[in-house]
């Protein structure tokens, strides 16, 4: 009945997730609330992590990718499980410092990286720094021969690879603003001038295809291109790439209609490939990295809001306005992401009609989606929308100077604030 198998409902007829009555959890903290399931997480993570053991002989290590949902608290349960972390800006960065996470598992990303960033990466010795351009690699050259450090470093590659997804989320392709190229050589001439720095070291190469990508094909065959460069830079330059990021973007179950392979499915194929092409390029097998970050977090949390207006327009449409919007939610605005919703109180029964779900915000696109199934809400219904553990608070904003939620993690029949609601007084506090 439910996109994610953490969502129930129980006698009341009210929605549940792990296990918790979500009307509830709204009149305890009030909406709109961010709610994720700690023990979805720590599953997917898990699911992640064995599977990985399991097709790469031990031989690799799975990174949180905390672009997609990072708090202190997030950064502590992924340290917990033995996990690496993706990180991609020095706010990241310095949430996981906070944290206590073993900075040596974490890998630092980012096209644009200031000589702030790089300085505070190397500061806090993280494992690797993802250069992106080849002007990063010599302004880090630069600061880590200044710092007295060498860093290890991977490139990210863009494979060439079409992920049949949204425009706005691919990134694998030549035109692209991630990367070097691999069609016009300078990936190529980017690994020989690395192998002559003397202030960093060559570890690896990256790669990320997209996001939200059901198709395990495209995964295939961006480890078949990076692997077959792997050899050119050994047959071609004499010299060893250790390691292999094969990134990130498994798709998730956001509709019903959505079906995408298990973690574990993708994990098995995408290691027969870089098996049998490390057996015909005659390389080592490099040890394997991966970034998921949706998939982790998205199926774990979901959103509560209180409705407000309705509006029946007849003949045209009707519009349920709800007391959050763009602000806490903007993939609808960017990406006309569609997801699934639910009237908590109401959950046991039909979702009899099709609603615009409004936001508050002043913004005629502020909208969570349109034609949207739903139980029949009225002023004080309480909705969920869900899969929305990732990129909703990561992405939300002081839109119209709206103070941005809370989030609550529930665990085992109990439930906790792990950010706090903002108050009218965070608004200004950089004001002067």
């Amino acid at each position: 009945m439910y996109v994610s198998e953490n969502l129930g409902t129980n006698e009341k007829g009210h929605l549940t997730i792990g296990g918790i009555d979500t009307v509830s959890l709204a009149e305890e903290y009030g909406t709109p609330l961010y709610v994720m399931d700690e023990q979805m997480i720590r599953k997917n993570l898990r699911r992640f992590h064995e599977s990985m053991q399991k097709y790469y002989d031990n031989k690799g290590l799975v990174c949180y990718a905390s672009k997609a949902f990072s708090c202190l608290e997030m950064c502590r349960i992924v340290a917990s499980e033995g996990d690496g972390l993706d990180a991609v800006s020095i706010g990241e960065l310095y949430t996981a410092v906070k944290a206590g996470f073993p900075m040596e598992k974490v890998g630092f990303h980012g096209n644009n990286k200031t000589d702030e960033e790089l300085r505070y990466a190397l500061e806090c010795g993280v494992g690797h720094i993802i250069v992106d351009n080849i002007s990063e690699l010599h302004r880090l050259e630069a600061i880590a021969k200044e710092m007295g450090k060498k860093p290890e470093i991977m490139f990210r590659i863009k494979p060439g690879i079409d992920a049949h997804t949204h425009n706005f989320v691919k990134t694998g392709q030549i035109d692209s603003k991630f990367g070097f190229a691999l069609e016009t050589g300078e990936a190529l001439e980017a690994v020989r001038e690395a192998i002559a720095c003397e202030n960093v070291a060559l570890c690896g190469l990256h790669c990320h295809i997209g996001s939200q990508i059901f198709d395990i094909a495209p995964f295939e065959e961006a480890a078949r291109v990076m692997l077959k460069f792997i050899a050119e830079i050994k047959n071609e330059l004499n010299f060893e790439i250790k390691q292999l990021n094969l990134g990130g973007g498994f798709g998730i179950k956001y509709l019903e209609s959505h079906d995408p392979a298990p973690f574990e499915t993708y994990m098995e194929r995408v290691s027969k490939v870089v098996k049998s092409c490390c057996e015909e390029y005659k390389i080592a097998q490099p040890f394997i990295l991966i970034e998921p970050g949706r998939s982790i977090a998205a199926p774990a949390g979901i959103t509560l809001y209180t409705v407000g207006a309705r509006k029946e327009i007849p003949n045209i449409r009707t519009y349920v306005s709800i007391d959050g919007g763009m602000c806490d939610n903007p993939r609808y605005i960017l990406y006309q992401s569609e997801y699934e919703a639910i009237v908590a109180n109401k959950a046991n029964e039909e979702r009899s009609e099709r609603v615009t779900i409004a936001g508050k915000c002043c913004e005629s696109g502020d909208l969570i989606g349109e034609n949207m199934p739903l139980q029949h809400a009225e002023s004080g219904d309480i909705i969920a929308v869900c899969a929305t553990g990732a990129y909703n608070y990561s992405m939300s904003s002081n839109y119209n100077r709206i103070q941005k939620p809370a989030v609550v993690f529930v665990n085992e029949g109990e439930s906790r604030v792990v950010i706090k609601r903002e108050s009218l007084e965070d608004i200004i506090r950089n004001d002067l």
